[in-house]
């Protein structure tokens, strides 16, 4: 996640707030994307205002694994964690990861509410393809661990994961600019959501976090009601934290818990 934006945050204290200033300050879009890996199916999806987001479906070779829906952070693009998604899918879970408007081959420009639009589009397409609610587990990574905090208030995710998340970007923009967090008062705030969760909860953080301080993390977590179970990962920070081969194990298996599915052979 990328707040390095909030630098010029004074300069726009002189010409008044809006939010299209904040959405640039926030997202970080890629648009260029590699070519679709070998053993990945690529979609389209279609949001509710008709804007066409693109995204990677990676299938385990288990029958009747649960699916992660992956929502990623504020840089990038979907093609930057290919080797996460795959490391997933390599344990026995399905992962549809998505890039939300203005990101990679995505329609659109990025906002806060154009996210939330996207989120519930492809947990949709999920159970327009046959997948049951039941076996979705909704997993985010740092700006997209409050989008999908936000999707679990509408729709029924049996899981919700989330690593490296903050408990408001504006909590975030205070700890490193101080006053001018205010520009972001009321942006993704997934402090005042999370108790509204019904599904069990997962939170992960490095404790080495340079960007979204640890406590935020474990702040989050304590707000969250049971189940939950949080993951404090040693000696990294940010963007390295899913050099953790644990967290990844825990990731699945958390998936697993949350939807019943045992992990069986492949072609079971």
């Amino acid at each position: 996640m990328n707040f390095l934006a909030w630098m010029l945050a004074p300069a726009v204290l002189s010409v008044g707030f809006s939010l299209p200033l904040v959405d640039r300050l926030v997202f970080f879009p890629d648009r260029w994307m590699p070519a679709t890996p070998a053993g990945v199916e690529e979609r389209w999806i279609t949001a509710k205002d008709g804007v066409r987001i693109h995204a990677w479906y990676l299938a385990a070779r288990q029958r009747g694994a649960p699916t992660l829906l992956w929502a990623h952070g504020n840089g990038g693009n979907i093609g930057g964690r290919y080797e996460v998604q795959a490391a997933l899918a390599g344990r026995g879970v399905n992962v549809l990861a998505y890039d939300y408007r203005g990101y990679g081959r995505s329609e659109g420009s990025p906002s806060e509410a154009g996210t939330y639009l996207d989120s519930r589009a492809a947990f949709d397409s999920l159970i327009q393809a046959g997948v049951s609610s039941s076996t979705i587990v909704c997993l985010g990574e740092s700006l997209g661990g409050a989008v999908t905090i936000e999707l679990a208030t509408a729709r029924p995710c049996a899981g919700v994961a989330v690593v490296s998340t903050f408990t408001t970007i504006a909590d975030v923009a205070r700890r490193h600019y101080g006053p001018i967090a205010v520009l972001a008062s009321g942006v993704f705030d997934s402090r005042s959501r999370i108790g509204g969760l019904s599904a069990p909860f997962f939170a992960a953080h490095g404790d080495r976090d340079e960007i979204v301080d640890y406590e935020l993390g474990r702040t989050l977590y304590e707000a969250a009601p049971e189940p939950k179970e949080f993951h404090r990962v040693e000696g990294v920070g940010h963007n390295d934290i899913f050099t953790s081969a644990p967290l990844i194990d825990s990731i699945a298996a958390f998936a697993r818990r949350s939807t019943g599915v045992a992990q069986g052979e492949p072609g079971q």
